[in-house]
């Protein structure tokens, strides 16, 4: 699914491929014919970011019993509400403010990937460590979309078919799996656990995506630029 926003005076092509991106999309126009309107953009930004303060309390607590991550699960559901609606609404009133839309919305996502993977390095399931290293592969990846936008004009929303929405049923499942197998897994690698294994393997995932689609973008920068040609000066010679 591919839409159209304009930052800098530049025409930005949003590439989201995700295998959910058009049933989302139904969903999120049909929620904005029916909200309020004293229901605005910015408000739904800062519901998002509400339920990312949830989802960092119902990991951390769940040191303390596991039934705190119901709170972790609720606070996902409100954060995509938020995350997901705000840009929607915004484009469906035909009220943008692309750069002030751009700006906020993706150092909101910052925020609430470093809430998410702190609240799961807090909690009994996974080491800070780990949690850590799966940051460091968010923002790397982040941090190519973010240059894309500005050398080739594009803002890629996915990976590999999956994107936010696949990501966020994928930790749902994943806390869930915590709620049924609790803390007595002893660990595949001494202390090391298969929500471990998981996480890790998703953040060096991340690095990997970041490395290839890195030298893709670089080789289409320098074929469109071309080669830098020497000019020598014989007479200097």
């Amino acid at each position: 699914m591919t839409g159209y926003a304009k930052i800098k005076h530049k025409t930005i092509n949003r590439i989201q491929d995700n295998i959910l991106a058009r049933a989302e999309r139904k969903v999120l126009t049909h929620m904005c014919r029916r909200l309020p309107h004293w229901v605005t953009p910015d408000k739904l930004t800062a519901t998002g970011m509400v339920g990312a303060v949830a989802i960092f309390a119902g990991y951390a607590a769940s040191s303390f019993h596991l039934g705190w991550l119901w709170l972790a699960i609720l606070g996902i559901a409100v954060q995509w509400f938020g995350d997901s609606l705000d840009g929607s609404l915004a484009r469906y009133r035909k009220i943008e403010r692309p750069k002030y839309g751009y700006f906020l919305d993706h150092s909101c996502d910052g925020i609430t990937t470093v809430l998410l993977l702190a609240g799961m390095g807090l909690s009994p399931f996974v080491r800070v460590d780990v949690a850590l290293f799966a940051v460091s592969g968010y923002l790397l990846l982040s941090i190519h979309a973010y240059l894309s936008v500005y050398t080739v004009g594009e803002l890629k929303l996915s990976y590999l078919a999956a994107g936010p929405t696949e990501l966020r049923i994928v930790v749902i499942t994943m806390t869930l799996l915590m709620m049924v197998l609790g803390t007595k897994d002893p660990g595949w690698f001494g202390d090391i656990s298969g929500f471990d294994v998981f996480v890790g393997g998703v953040g060096a995932l991340f690095m990997v995506l970041f490395v290839a689609q890195t030298i893709i973008t670089a080789r289409r920068l320098a074929d469109r630029e071309g080669r830098p040609q020497a000019n020598f000066d014989r007479d200097s010679e």
